[in-house]
């Protein structure tokens, strides 16, 4: 196999970074890529391929590669963040998994893939986050509820309607809204 190049411009949007190692790689490399890095494989073996998923040049034994500096979570980050941009089916169960992940970085990312994915297999892992302490996570997993969540799932987003942060609460609204629309619901009916 052929030294994979350094990416053609590192300036541009990560998903045009993506797309580029999707080219080098194939969609089912990149997949295979992102899905080996949320299993939390050893970021040394990928330094080509980081500096497409991130772009931040890995040089080998570069302070930037000290898990002091950076945690091993921003692996399992940044093999989620791939799946924004490339995407297989056989990745969902990764990312429904990823969002029992012990850190909210990952947890979260796996959060906005599923809502890009429509991934209504996220529900219960989206409602379980809905209780993080950091209000950005349960803001994105009522997006989830809101693009993939189901029936069941709209009481939990109702609850969040009157969350402490405004941005939760606004995200809740848009989530019932959403909701109401795809699952062709009468939310105000249910009240």
């Amino acid at each position: 196999m052929t030294a994979l190049p350094p990416p053609h411009d590192k300036d541009v949007t990560l998903g045009v970074l993506v797309a580029e190692l999707a080219g080098h790689l194939g969609v089912a490399g990149t997949v295979a890529v992102c899905l080996d890095l949320m299993a939390g494989a050893d970021r040394t073996s990928y330094l080509p391929e980081l500096e497409y998923l991130t772009g931040v040049r890995f040089e080998p034994g570069s302070p930037k590669l000290d898990p002091g500096r950076w945690k091993d979570y921003w692996g399992r980050h940044w093999g989620a963040r791939g799946l924004l941009y490339v995407w297989a089916d056989h990745a969902a169960d990764a990312v429904v998994a990823g969002l029992d992940d012990e850190h909210w970085r990952p947890a979260e990312t796996c959060l906005r893939v599923s809502t890009r994915r429509e991934l209504g297999a996220a529900g219960p892992g989206a409602t379980r986050l809905l209780g993080h302490r950091l209000p950005r996570v349960r803001a994105q997993a009522l997006r989830t509820l809101g693009a993939a969540g189901d029936v069941e799932h709209v009481d939990a987003v109702r609850d969040r309607i009157d969350d402490v942060h405004p941005d939760v609460r606004r995200a809740a609204a848009r989530a019932l809204g959403r909701m109401a629309v795809r699952l062709d619901l009468d939310l105000e009916a249910d009240r």
